[in-house]
């Protein structure tokens, strides 16, 4: 049997904060990780997260098949996101998807713009506020299967590792808790600010 990691519970307690800061409203959103052994774990489907915890989160395979003993549990609807995320990006070990509000309000166009945000300095290799920085957003889908093969097809757009999807939500990925949760706090607040201007 599978022990659930004990890297899950920190990542539970950040999911709740998430939450508390209106990233997750309803049973939205969808979170996953790649534990020390290689296994990819993900929060299954329609869970509130307010009240997140360790055994929320269920073991499945590259192609987002659920594991032993989680066979029973369903994974998120969007697990297939998460693995073509891993897939693309190998050094990624958190994966963390947001339904901020502001994010969706700024996202009519098929990119998101900031230009001279001190902030811009959270996006991986970005060192000043000078500069444009560019996050594209795609169109929504339920076709899973087409959506990961849109994703390979705009992975040189990725750069800063986030994108947004239209009227939905947005990833944000790293090689750590830390890192993933800088870069979905630096759009989030990003978007903020420019919805304000």
């Amino acid at each position: 049997m599978k022990e659930i990691p004990a890297f899950a519970a920190e990542f539970a307690n950040c999911i709740r904060l998430l939450h508390l800061k209106g990233h997750s409203p309803a049973t939205s959103t969808n979170y996953s990780f790649i534990d020390d052994l290689e296994q990819l774990w993900v929060t299954r489907s329609g869970i509130d997260k307010s009240t997140c915890v360790e055994t929320d989160f269920i073991c499945i395979d590259r192609h987002g098949k659920p594991q032993t003993p989680f066979e029973h549990m369903i994974p998120s609807a969007e697990t297939g996101i998460h693995c073509t995320i891993y897939d693309m990006f190998p050094n990624t070990r958190v994966i963390l998807h947001s339904h901020d509000l502001y994010p969706v309000l700024l996202a009519q166009k098929n990119t998101l713009i900031f230009e001279g945000f001190e902030l811009q300095k959270g996006f991986p290799s970005v060192t000043s506020h000078e500069g444009k920085i560019e996050i594209p957003v795609f169109p929504n889908s339920q076709d899973m299967d087409s959506f990961k093969s849109y994703l390979w097809k705009q992975k040189a757009d990725l750069r800063y590792q986030v994108f947004m999807i239209e009227k939905h939500g947005f990833y944000t990925w790293g090689s750590s808790l830390f890192e993933a949760k800088r870069i979905l706090e630096t759009f989030s607040y990003l978007c903020k600010a420019a919805w304000s201007i």
